[in-house]
């Protein structure tokens, strides 16, 4: 797998980050799992939701979820049916699994959020994994809301490791 810097260049999903950074443990079969569904729904944006172990720095990918996008405008924004989020949340629950976070493609752009996605974020300390196609990358960030960035309004992502 492969993740982009913050410079824009690929590293390997294990170079150099910090321990103490937030940690989304994905199995490879999962990250090809989405992959794949990123590759079959280009051009357009592509979304799904992660279930697992969730914790607010280290959480565990253990299902996804592949959704339908119904963005007015899918090659360049993203978002989630309210009623088939609602049934992916129910399947989760009955799986024992929690929600663990969200990804979505950016197929000709970064595998980091937009401006678009720092605007839509709403989960705090969940993990938006972003895949690129052009180039391909494989990014993750967690959302911190205001209360976890100082009290300012809003929040952040702060960049993510993964691992498998």
């Amino acid at each position: 797998m492969t993740r982009e810097s913050d410079t824009g260049e690929h590293l390997p999903a294990d170079a150099a980050d910090s321990e103490d950074q937030p940690t989304l443990v994905i199995p490879d079969s999962i990250c090809e799992e989405i992959c794949d569904h990123a590759r079959d729904g280009a051009p357009e944006e592509i979304c799904g939701i992660l279930g697992g172990s969730f914790d607010a720095n280290r959480s565990r990918v253990e299902s996804s979820y592949p959704t339908v996008n119904v963005a007015d405008t899918p090659r360049t924004r993203y978002r989630i049916d309210p009623e088939e989020q609602l049934e992916c949340f129910e399947r989760l629950e009955a799986a024992g699994e929690e929600i663990v976070g969200f990804y979505h493609t950016h197929p000709n752009g970064p595998a980091r959020p937009s401006e678009t996605d720092v605007e839509a974020a709403t989960w705090p300390d969940r993990s938006y994994v972003i895949v690129s196609l052009e180039p391909f990358a494989v990014g993750s960030w967690r959302w911190r809301s205001g209360d976890a960035v100082g009290g300012e309004s809003g929040g952040q992502f702060e960049r993510e490791r993964i691992i498998s």
